[in-house]
Order: C-alpha cells, then sequence, then structure tokens
C-alpha cells in the first residue's frame, strides 16, 4: 500500500445519491480502482449504521485487495468498526488529537481547511498526514462552501511537505489548473462517479491520473 506521503493522483469520494444501493456502490468504486484510483473516502451522512457498516466493511475489502487507501468520512466509530485505513475530518468533526488517539499513530487522518492557510498549519501542526482546500470550483456537493483561490495552493506547496488535496467542483477540463498550481492529489465526486457504465468511469479515472504523468 502506497505510503501518505507519496501519494499523488485521483481521490474518489463516494455519493449516496449517485450510489443508491449496494450493487451500484460496489461497481462504480470498483470501475475507478480499475482506473487506477489512489485513495477512496466513503462519505454517508445517514443514520442507517447496519447500511454504513455493511457498505464500509466492503469498500475496505476491496481497497485492500487492490493498494487503494480507504478513508471514512467524520465517523471515527466507522473507521474503526470496518478498519478503513483512516479518516477525511471537517473542522466541526471530532478534533484530530482525539481522532489520533482512537485510530492510533499508522492511521490516515485528512483535514477540511476550507480556504485558510491558518487552518492549514493548525492542521500539520497537530500531525495530519494531508491537509484539503476548496471549494475551487462550484460545487454539486457542496453548493454553499466559500469558494478558495487557486494561488492558496501554490502558497500552501511552499509552506508544508505533506500532501495537498484539491476538492470542489472538479472536472477533467478544470483539474489541470489545480494540478499545475500544486495539488498532489484530485478529490472528485460527481465528475469520476456520475456515469452509469464502468467503462467511463474507468476511463474518467485514467484521464485524472494521466495529469500527474505529464508532469
Amino acid at each position: 500500500m502506497s505510503s501518505i506521503e507519496t501519494l499523488r493522483g485521483l481521490y474518489g469520494i463516494t455519493d449516496t445519491a449517485l450510489m443508491p444501493d449496494d450493487d451500484t456502490l460496489i461497481m462504480k468504486v470498483t470501475a475507478a480502482i480499475e482506473g487506477g484510483m489512489t485513495i477512496l473516502q466513503y462519505r454517508d451522512k445517514s443514520h442507517d449504521d447496519e447500511k454504513r457498516v455493511r457498505q464500509a466493511t466492503r469498500l475496505r475489502e476491496l481497497c485492500d485487495q487492490s493498494g487503494t487507501l480507504f478513508l471514512i468520512n467524520d465517523d471515527v466509530d466507522l473507521a474503526l468498526a470496518c478498519g478503513a485505513h483512516g479518516v477525511h475530518l471537517g473542522q466541526s468533526d471530532e478534533a484530530l488529537i482525539s481522532a489520533r488517539e482512537r485510530l492510533g499513530g499508522q492511521a490516515i487522518i485528512g483535514i477540511t481547511c476550507e480556504d485558510s492557510m491558518e487552518l492549514a498549519r493548525r492542521a500539520n501542526d497537530q500531525g495530519a498526514d494531508y491537509i484539503a482546500f476548496g471549494r475551487f470550483f462550484p460545487s454539486l456537493t457542496k453548493p454553499d462552501a466559500r469558494p478558495a483561490p487557486l494561488y492558496l495552493l501554490d502558497e500552501a506547496r511552499e509552506e508544508f511537505e505533506i500532501p495537498i488535496v484539491a476538492i470542489g467542483g472538479i472536472t477533467r477540463d478544470n483539474a489541470p489548473q489545480l494540478v499545475n498550481s500544486g495539488a498532489d492529489m484530485l478529490a472528485v465526486v460527481n465528475d469520476l462517479f456520475s456515469p452509469q457504465d464502468s467503462e467511463t468511469i474507468t476511463l474518467r479515472a485514467r484521464d485524472y491520473l494521466s495529469l500527474y504523468h505529464q508532469r
């Protein structure tokens, strides 16, 4: 499995509207893995704990088989229950230090830093494994999120050694701007997982990865 320090490429995030049942979820994630997706984040804000544990455990198994890192959005309990490799936390979620104590030193913990270098500095000081900025473009997943300027990535690249994730409204058309500005990983939801066939998802994943191979 890749070390977080060396990670570059595609960071897929699941969406319950685009993946409304187990079969669709597994099909789409498998297709993205076949395209070379580097990290998968499972994001399900429902209160159906049985479903969430079932799906997360199956996804973790898929990711283990392929060497893909598997993270849980915002839920340390679920990460522990399914054996995930770590969590992605927002600013209003469980504190990084508390999550680290519960998950252990080997867990990967990423932090949403919105459009703020100050939040990124705090996350870095507290031992985050990566920092995520965004949204950079209009987002269907988080339409009310504050926009982040592209130059934020350049500034972060100069200051931080940990990986930098760009998120928010990313498509294959606008992704090159983010890569050229210093994003190590592109977190994508709709443009990756909206297609209904596995072949298109695999091809889109490869398109994103090719941006890094060109550098």
